[in-house]
Order: structure tokens, then sequence, then C-alpha cells
């Protein structure tokens, strides 16, 4: 039971106790109408108030987790409290008085609106009845009886359905609360599976940009190290697995790949480096030494090792271009003299790595095109604009390091 509750019911109890002390002391001060009639007065607001005390008291309160009586129980109660007070008013009229107790709680024993309203009804007609008794069935009796009864019981109708509407809407307020309690929840739930599945995302696509790639490299230095068992094919094995790992501890780290004090340029550069060694392939890289924001810098590095991993695999050229140029965007071009793309496009999804690397562009609101070259082989650009507070705060970062770099 609610604190809510049980509050409302001490109220209750103290207002019953108080009326039964005021109606039995009334009717100790009245005249008696015949012997013994005063305790007979007494007993009857004792039984009004035992019937409060010991059955309809669990049913008060207008909250939700109040229980209805079952349909014996509230009729009994109903019954019990009319009987008692149509039998107390039909002796003495200012019995009436027990309404303040026995009207509202007719309605707290009714199962129904409508069956609340009808028993009201019943007990205004009973009472008025009694009343009349009491004088006789005189016209003056009558009509006295009925006005107050009227009266009292319009005055319950009026009371009692507007308490139950406060109350329904108090029950509907409840359940929306409740509804909007576990939309929130669920949305909470659907927010964190949403950033679970974006991360496991973004490490599959730097898994695949980063440490497959070089595993590849190895897997292909190895080969041609057992094919031709030089002692350079040995150095760039070493090498490459040397590369894997700081990529490897990068990731785990969740840093960028390239050291802090290591601009973008640099990174392609050594990056063009090492895909000569291993493919002998000639790689020209032009890239500006512009800072970039590391987000930026993230995703274009990511694109430059797919892009060469797919000249590697898939292209069959003898030389590669990657530029970086920095302007109003950052555009980086991958372009080879290989046999081009076969009618392959993006959104084939052939494995080539190029959907992942477009998912990864769009994230900093950048545009992935790839196309056959002007005279042969393939061209792959990446554009990602740029922002001057984008700009700022990578001068800002790039003004930290040099600040705490020895």
């Amino acid at each position: 039971m609610s604190r809510v509750i049980r509050r409302e019911r001490v109220g209750w109890d103290i207002a019953a106790t108080a009326l039964l002390l005021a109606v039995a002391g009334l009717s100790l001060t009245l005249p008696q109408n015949f012997a013994g009639s005063r305790w007979v007065l007494v007993a009857i607001t004792v039984g009004v108030f035992l019937i409060y005390a010991f059955g309809a008291r669990a049913y008060v309160g207008i909250h939700e987790g109040v229980e209805d009586p079952a349909p014996a129980v509230s009729a009994l109660l109903q019954v019990g409290m009319i009987s008692l007070l149509t039998v107390g008013v039909a002796i003495e009229p200012n019995m009436l008085l027990l309404q303040t107790l026995v009207l509202p709680l007719i309605w707290m024993t009714s199962r129904s609106t409508l069956q609340a309203v009808l028993v009201t009804v019943g007990n205004g007609v009973v009472l008025g009845l009694a009343y009349g008794y009491s004088g006789d069935f005189t016209a003056d009796a009558l009509s006295t009886g009925f006005i107050s009864s009227g009266l009292s019981t319009a005055f319950s109708l009026a009371l009692g359905l507007w308490i139950t509407r406060i109350a329904e809407w108090g029950v509907e307020r409840q359940h929306l609360l409740a509804d909007l309690t576990a939309a929130q929840a669920g949305l909470e739930t659907a927010s964190r599976e949403a950033g679970a599945i974006e991360e496991r995302a973004r490490l599959a696509r730097d898994v695949h940009d980063t440490i497959a790639q070089s595993l590849t490299s190895i897997v292909m230095l190895a080969e041609r190290a057992r094919l031709d068992g030089s002692p350079a094919a040995i150095e760039l094995i070493e090498s490459a697995a040397r590369e894997a790992l700081v990529e490897a501890r990068a990731l785990v780290a969740v840093t960028s790949p390239a050291p802090s004090a290591e601009s973008l340029g640099d990174a392609l550069r050594r990056l063009g480096d090492r895909f000569a060694r291993e493919t002998g392939m000639r790689v020209d890289v032009s890239a500006s030494d512009a800072v970039l924001a590391r987000d930026v810098q993230v995703v274009l590095l990511r694109c430059a090792q797919e892009g060469l991993a797919n000249v590697r695999k898939h292209s069959g050229a003898a030389s590669t271009q990657v530029t970086l140029a920095i302007s109003d965007a950052a555009e980086l071009r991958i372009r080879d003299d290989g046999r081009g793309l076969g009618g392959v496009s993006i959104d084939d999804d052939r494995g080539f790595g190029l959907a992942g690397m477009r998912e990864r562009v769009a994230l900093v609101g950048g545009s992935l095109t790839v196309a056959d070259g002007a005279r042969a082989g393939t061209d792959l650009t990446v554009r990602i604009p740029l922002h001057a507070d984008a700009d700022a705060d990578a001068d800002a970062d790039a003004d930290a390091e040099k600040e705490t770099t020895p």
C-alpha cells in the first residue's frame, strides 16, 4: 500500500471517529421517542462506524491501487449502512447527520459509477420516506424529508462525479507517465544499441583498413620470399609486421595510426614508400603538409591505404600517383595505369572495400568518386569540405602539440 493511500485512510479514520463521537453525543441529549431510544441511536451510530472500520475502509481512496470490492461485499456493505441509517432517521430525523459518512462510502464501495449513482438516488428516496415516517407521513414531514435527502443526494452526485472524473484523469495520467517512461527506456536502449553497432562498424573499418591490409602485405611478401628467398623480401616482411603491430596498438589506444608529430603528408609519403618496396610499383606521392583536423586526417589516410590496397589486388598497374591538395576542401586522388574498373561501381559490393570507404568519408561530410581514368587505369577521388572552425581547431591542436613536444 502506498504512503498516499495510508495517509488518506488515516484522515478518514479521524473524520469517522469525530462523527461517531458527535452523533453519539447528540443522541444522548435528544428526547426519547420510546424507552431506550437514545441507546438505540448510539448503537446505530456505532454500527455504521464498525461497517466503515472493518469493511468499507479497505476500499477508501481515489488512487490507483485501491481495488474494487467483490459484488457481494459491495452489496452487503451498502445495504448495511443504508439500513442502519434508515432505521436511525425513522426514529430520529437528526440522524440524517450520518449521511456525511454514508454518502461518500457509497461511492467508495461501488464497483462502477452507475452503481454509485443508482444507490445514492435510492438512498435519498428511502431516507425521504424514513423522515416522513418519523412525522407520521404528514405532508410537511414528507416534503421536509425529501427536500433534505434530495439536496444531500444532489450534492453527493455532483461531488462524486467530479471526484470520479479527477480519479480517472489521475489514472490516465499515471498510465501515460508509465508509457512515456517505458518509451524513454526503449529509446535509451535503442540509442545504446545504435552506438554499439556504430562502434563495431568503426572498428571493423579500422581493422579492414589497417591490420587486414598489413597482413595481406605480409602474406604477399612471404610468397615472394618463398619464391626467390631474397634478404630484401625478408626485411620487407619484418617491416610490414612492425607496421601491423603499430597499427594494432593505435587501434587499442583509440588514437590516430600515425604518430602525433607526423603530418598527413609525411604519413602518405611513408605509405607510398612502403607500397613501392612491397610491390615494386612506381609510386609518386605529392601531398600538402597543411594541418587538418584529426578526424579528417584519419579518414584520408584510411582511404589512401584502402585505395592502394585495391591497386595492388585488382589493377595490374605499373605506376600509381597519390595526390593530396588542400584548399577549401581536402582532396585525395589515387590514379593508376592499370586495367581500370571493368564496369564495377561502388554499389556492386564485390569486396573492393569501396562501400566501406564511402561510409567512412560520409561520416565527415565528404564524397567518394571512382571512375576509369582519362587514358587508362582507375581514378579514385575523396573530397572533404573544410570549415573555418574545423581549421581553427586543427591549428590549435597543432600549436598545442608543438608546445608539449620536447
